[in-house]
């Protein structure tokens, strides 16, 4: 990551459970809409395992618009 514009917040989803990976997505849409300041400005997605369980883990990297 050579450049990150400059943010205000970081959200972070986590989901372990395969029923929870797969509607990670819609969390996501559905927090942004419910927050319309929100600009994203980077995003990381990670992901983790171990023997049994699997987590994914996406982190939304945000600057309030209404803040600037």
């Amino acid at each position: 990551m050579s450049h990150v514009e400059r943010f205000t917040g970081v959200k972070v989803f986590s989901a372990t459970l395969e029923s929870d990976r797969l509607a990670i997505g819609g969390r996501i849409t559905e927090w942004l809409h419910a927050h319309p300041a929100v600009s994203v400005v980077h995003t990381v997605t990670l992901q983790s395992s171990d023997a049994r369980f699997h987590c994914l883990t996406i982190v939304l990297f945000f600057s309030d618009v209404a803040g600037r």
